[in-house]
């Protein structure tokens, strides 16, 4: 199984939009929970979105919830955020995570085994 892939990062003015990808083989039959983290220099890795793929629920960081959404694409092993009204606070990289751990909280680092190299996102005001 490969390791994830993120494209789509790029540089847009506040309230922008983007949808960002993750693609790698066998990516949504080898892991219970995809998710989408985020992080600046110097802070912590922060959840954004993540969902379970057996009953297609999504979770979302309360700062997100109504303008990001993770959807994916079973025949291309892709996973998506679409992110809209985006945020010059929300300016970063962005990565996917697979390879879930059952028993842990979909949001922290901790619970999952593979990451890609991840994305940049820049928002301007």
């Amino acid at each position: 199984q490969g390791q994830p892939v993120e494209s789509g990062g790029d540089s847009v003015q506040v309230g922008g939009s983007l949808r960002l990808s993750c693609t790698a083989s066998g990516l949504t039959a080898r892991s219970d929970v995809i998710a989408w983290f985020r992080q600046t220099p110097g802070k912590d890795r922060e959840g954004v979105a993540g969902l379970t793929l057996h009953n297609s629920k999504e979770n979302y960081a309360a700062s997100v919830r109504d303008r990001f959404f993770i959807t994916r694409d079973n025949n291309k092993n892709t996973v998506f955020l679409q992110m809209r009204d985006l945020r010059p606070k929300e300016t970063a990289t962005y990565y996917c995570a697979a390879g879930y751990r059952a028993g842990t909280i979909w949001s922290k680092p901790r619970a999952y085994s593979r990451w890609g190299q991840g994305t940049q996102v820049t928002v301007s005001s």
